[in-house]
């Protein structure tokens, strides 16, 4: 099988992963990992993001032997303390309001596995987001228009959750969405997959 004929695949569910990864023009399909996404004891953010990345990918590789598999997963961390997916309202006011005014650091961690091969790509790229003071009216109005509770920081950096921003510092824009195509790109040339 050349690299033009290659099944790519991506490991993931995530409906702003698979909107990212259509921005190539890949034939691309997603297959949910289906893992066990908890961080280890004592497991630090970038080693968390890291190995479920590469996780996901390999979970995938079990069905899909031949495919190119691309993985990612995304840890945020305020202060030391790390921020999940709120899951709903009440946990998604209370990350916001942990969060104003200071800086959040996401740690995106992407891997491309060659099931084929059994040769693993994999990177972490970090995004710095300042938010900026928010009041708890600003906060409810914000949760209230765009819903974030699936999102890691509770804010949609891709729609209204801009507005809470005060500063975005990385070497890869999409990297806060959750997937880093500039890095994936990269990866995908060295698979043998050139774009455009």
């Amino acid at each position: 099988m050349t690299a033009l004929t290659r099944e790519i695949v991506l490991a993931s569910s995530s409906s702003y992963r698979k909107s990212l990864i259509a921005r190539l023009g890949l034939d691309c399909r997603s297959i949910a990992p289906e893992i066990d996404e908890k961080s280890l004891p004592g497991e630090a953010p970038v080693a968390t993001a890291t190995r479920l990345a590469q996780a996901k990918a390999r979970k995938v590789a079990t069905t899909r032997p031949a495919a190119l598999i691309i993985g990612s997963d995304q840890v945020a961390l305020l202060d030391s303390a790390v921020l999940g997916k709120p899951g709903n309202h009440a946990a998604a006011f209370a990350q916001l309001q942990a969060m104003s005014g200071k800086t959040t650091v996401f740690h995106t961690a992407i891997s491309l596995y060659d099931a084929a091969s059994d040769e693993m790509q994999c990177a972490n790229v970090p995004t710095i987001v300042r938010m900026r003071e928010l009041s708890d009216d600003a906060i409810e109005r914000y949760l209230r228009q765009d819903q974030p509770y699936d999102c890691a920081g509770s804010a949609k950096i891709e729609a209204l959750g801009i507005a809470l921003v005060e500063k975005v510092e990385s070497d890869d824009p999409t990297a806060l969405i959750g997937l880093p195509l500039i890095t994936l790109v990269t990866m995908l040339k060295r698979a043998g997959i050139d774009l455009p």
